[in-house]
């Protein structure tokens, strides 16, 4: 995991680089992404009152909206189908699953540049709202969570209006948790967020 994020970045850093001035985004363009992202939580540092978390990946169709609020500045929203959990207490197994929706608010920076990629990067705030919490151990509660979000990518030209978006996030996700209505402590999510889409610009 942490050798793909590494050459993901190295790739975005190398294209950043390699930017010079060209026509970009407009003020008033709009664009649509339809996308398949894997969502693989970074939960090391969960530890609740029965021992450490893990919560495990899943993948899921995103969609995302961007309206460009001027010359390469957009205001994008991040959706998706919702995301199903297993959660995991280490060195026993399975103690239970949820669902969650993420969406999230992003202002982000297309950089400008002469070839057909366009290299992007973004911050905004994240709201994840959990459901359909099940537990054999008892009644499962993750409380909503609000977060800070980060965004990379690049967006690879096929035609005037469209592209293929290769695509990173990095979502701050902490929720406490109660088992049988007791509070058994906090849940650190914080997953990164990695996938591909294709984007229509109207």
């Amino acid at each position: 995991m942490k050798k793909t994020l590494s050459a993901l970045y190295l790739t975005t850093a190398l294209v950043c680089g390699a930017a010079a001035p060209a026509l970009a985004q407009q003020k008033g363009d709009m664009t649509l992404g339809l996308g398949l992202h894997w969502i693989e939580p970074d939960s090391s540092a969960s530890t609740t009152t029965a021992g450490p978390v893990k919560v495990d990946g899943n993948a899921r169709p995103t969609l995302t909206f961007e309206y460009f609020l001027a010359d390469n500045v957009g205001l994008e929203v991040l959706a998706s189908w919702p995301f199903e959990h297993d959660i995991n207490l280490v060195g026993t197994g399975k103690i239970g699953e949820t669902k969650h929706l993420p969406p999230t608010v992003s202002l982000q920076y297309h950089f400008t540049n002469k070839s057909k990629i366009t290299p992007f990067v973004g911050a905004g705030l994240n709201y994840t709202y959990f459901f359909d919490d099940t537990s054999p151990l008892g009644a499962l509660s993750l409380d909503e969570s609000w977060g800070l979000a980060l965004h990379a990518g690049a967006d690879f030209a096929i035609n005037e209006k469209s592209s293929l978006r290769l695509d990173v996030r990095y979502i701050d996700i902490e929720t406490d948790v109660r088992l049988g209505g007791a509070p058994i402590g906090k849940v650190k999510i914080d997953p990164w967020v990695i996938g591909a889409a294709y984007v229509m610009k109207f």
